[in-house]
């Protein structure tokens, strides 16, 4: 019986420090790589004031649903995320909530971009999604160097 506990806690010292959440007798670490832009790729994210305005409400909607973002990159026409969900949830499911509370809100605080979007569909149907496994600090660098690989890009191109 003693040595049963000794393993019991030893295991759960290892599910800690490997960040391994429980839930409904799962252990596991779900993470994901998110990706996805605004309709027709317009540059539409370019004004800071928009660009902070979708970074803050991406962050209330993590919040709201027990989410951790880890990396989060607004850029001119697209959006990263890199998400922890303390439970496994359906990709399709978070982007539904992070897509759709976003448009909502940045119609809501910028009114003109109902000239160029007038039917209200602020993001593309499109998404890209990734389940990250073990090696999560290759796709962290990916979009930290994200706005670093488009300006050089165009830098090429330009010359």
């Amino acid at each position: 019986m003693r040595g049963a506990r000794a393993i019991a806690r030893w295991q759960e010292e290892v599910y800690m420090n490997d960040n391994l959440y429980s839930h409904h007798h799962i252990k596991g670490c779900w993470e994901h790589h998110l990706e996805w832009c605004p309709k027709y790729r317009f540059n539409s994210l370019r004004k800071d004031s928009i660009r902070e305005d979708c970074e803050a409400v991406l962050k209330q909607v993590a919040e709201e649903h027990n989410w951790e973002i880890v990396e989060l990159a607004v850029l001119q026409d697209h959006v990263h995320v890199i998400l922890r969900t303390h439970k496994p949830e359906n990709p399709s499911r978070i982007l539904f909530f992070l897509k759709g509370r976003s448009a909502y809100e940045l119609f809501k605080k910028h009114p003109n971009m109902r000239l160029r979007y007038s039917k209200g569909h602020f993001w593309s149907r499109g998404s890209f999604c990734r389940n990250i496994g073990v090696d999560i600090e290759t796709e962290r660098q990916y979009v930290r160097n994200q706005s670093d690989i488009h300006q050089t890009s165009l830098v090429k191109w330009a010359s």
